[in-house]
């Protein structure tokens, strides 16, 4: 068995969902009191929050090695970042780590592919729906990923950072985002809808909403690490 090494802090509250949710892998395949050994170093969110504001790019991917490094110094066989944004710099941290990352965008990407979708929708903090990073991947495997209306990008991108966020989870704000899935379903003609933010499916937390299947990027990741974790 690998041992996990994970960088959390962004936010808190994914982190926690993380480490939850692998333990509850473990216990639904039947490994019953054996777990994983999970190493995490949890981030300085609001450092992270003013460099990717200032788009200090490079220091940015220095700031992630340099914790990357810590976790496989301290053990760790393998990282995963607990978190969607972060992802705008995978492929330079991957050339540059010295243990295997795995990654979000792609376990998303593999788990639609298997569903057989073909035009999911994407919401999540406004890095990660003004970045490509998931369109990057989904558009080399025959997959149209499709955005919110500007406004409605603001919005989602408010209610994370003021609310999600901080642990906060409000009936009227779930009733929102719906109506935004709902809106895209109709107006863009999604099939289904990629969580792209690890917060959010601490708020939307059914599998479908407005008669489409939601991929939460969560679920999906931690799957991805249990996988690798017990693989020989």
């Amino acid at each position: 068995m690998k041992r996990i090494g994970l960088v959390g802090g962004l936010g808190p509250e994914s982190t926690i969902d993380y480490y939850r949710e692998i333990i509850n892998d473990f216990n639904k395949r039947g490994n019953e009191m054996i777990y994983p050994e999970i190493i995490i170093y949890s981030v300085n969110f609001s450092e992270f929050m003013i460099m990717m504001k200032n788009k200090e790019h490079e220091r940015l991917i220095s700031y992630f090695l340099k914790k990357i490094n810590a976790l496989a110094s301290a053990g760790a066989d393998f990282v995963a970042l607990t978190a969607n944004t972060p992802h705008v710099y995978f492929e330079s941290l991957k050339q540059k780590s010295d243990i295997p990352l795995l990654s979000i965008v792609e376990a998303t990407c593999s788990e639609a592919l298997s569903r057989g979708l073909k035009r999911p929708g994407l919401i999540g903090t406004g890095f990660t729906m003004n970045s490509t990073f998931y369109q990057d991947i989904f558009s080399k495997n025959g997959m149209e990923i499709e955005l919110p209306q500007s406004e409605d990008k603001e919005l989602i991108n408010y209610k994370l950072f003021s609310e999600i966020e901080l642990g906060i989870i409000m009936d009227e704000t779930r009733d929102l985002l719906v109506s935004i899935i709902r809106k895209m379903v109709k107006q863009q003609n999604i099939d289904s809808m990629i969580l792209g933010c690890t917060e959010l499916p601490l708020i939307l937390r059914e599998r479908e909403y407005a008669g489409i299947s939601m991929l939460d990027t969560t679920r999906i990741h931690v799957k991805e690490i249990v996988n690798y974790c017990l693989k020989d």
